[in-house]
């Protein structure tokens, strides 16, 4: 079955972010989104099963795996840890596993962001393990810990620093994954109903709190095809799509005109090759555009920020980061 969809090379989206630093939270849907960025960093290629289906390996495509993962015990328990980050001369991408959107190690993440070097770009979401790990009636407490997350984060962050909160993908009735042990196997089919209460929640606070709202359910609801068997997890076609997304509003909240021709998606190898051909020569399509008082809502996302500071993100004075994890 074919799928019309709008491609991101490899070269547009390292021009996108050259000497940007991009953190992504969450669980392993997130960790697979980090890691489709990761590999668009270096070249035009798709993640392979394999590469999906791992998680805290040592190194995946050049990326070194900070803290937790099988560094130390690997387990599918709330405590579970992973903090990965993919440093080369002009990117820096860092992703954090998390199980609950606002705990004690989430502090210490926002302390990380505080007193550290501060992203130009968050990518997150936190639902799925809220809503079904901690506490039968989930309702109140994710509502509580959502705000205070959105509240502390926005203390911390600077103005520029673009936050995109991912709502989460559609489940299977029929689901089973790492995070679904035993003990919560008979919420699986109400969790993919569940979620939906929980989308709608999060959407709503992450847009009062003036943040992006990335509806990558509704953007999946007629794709289901690419929902792997275990009724959770996403395909890398799936996942190029979530990285095509949010570079493309990324582009736009920033001012940059990203070219981006419809293409043809059959098999993931033939697509990339002919994705990396035709842009190969389009370069030349990037170019500062000011935004006016409100930059155009992009047709992808929930909602867009109110007015910021925005700068010319290929003039903007940074230095290159080198060195070990900040």
């Amino acid at each position: 079955m074919k799928e019309t969809m709008k491609p991101v090379s490899h070269q547009q989206a390292s021009q996108l972010l050259h000497n940007k630093f991009v953190v992504v939270l969450g669980d392993s849907i997130q960790r697979a989104v980090y890691k489709d960025l990761v590999l668009l960093l270096q070249k035009d290629k798709y993640l392979s099963l394999r590469q999906l289906r791992s998680k805290g390996e040592m190194s995946f495509e050049q990326d070194c795996l900070v803290e937790g993962g099988c560094l130390s015990e690997m387990h599918n328990g709330t405590a579970y840890r992973e903090v990965r980050q993919f440093q080369s001369a002009h990117h820096l991408v860092r992703f954090y596993f998390v199980t609950r959107v606002y705990s004690s190690y989430m502090k210490s993440i926002l302390e990380d962001f505080r007193h550290g070097l501060k992203p130009d770009v968050i990518i997150m979401n936190s639902c799925v393990w809220d809503i079904s790990r901690y506490n039968s009636k989930w309702l109140d407490d994710y509502k509580e810990n959502l705000h205070k997350f959105f509240g502390e984060l926005k203390g911390i962050l600077p103005e520029e620093t673009l936050v995109v909160w991912n709502l989460t993908m559609p489940l299977g009735e029929g689901m089973k994954g790492g995070f679904l042990v035993p003990e919560i196997e008979h919420k699986a089919p109400q969790l993919c109903y569940d979620v939906i209460d929980g989308n709608f929640y999060s959407g709503t606070l992450a847009d009062a709190y003036g943040m992006d709202v990335l509806d990558l359910h509704f953007q999946f609801r007629f794709s289901l095809r690419h929902r792997t068997k275990d009724g959770v997890h996403w395909n890398a076609i799936a996942h190029r799509r979530i990285t095509c997304l949010l570079l493309q509003h990324t582009a736009q909240a920033w001012g940059v005109h990203m070219s981006c021709p419809v293409a043809t998606v059959e098999h993931p190898e033939v697509t990339v090759q002919h994705a990396a051909k035709r842009n190969a020569s389009k370069s030349a399509d990037y170019y500062y555009r000011p935004p006016s008082s409100h930059y155009h809502q992009h047709e992808y996302v929930m909602r867009s920020r109110h007015v910021s500071h925005h700068y010319i993100p290929y003039t903007n004075p940074r230095s290159s980061r080198h060195g070990n994890y900040y």
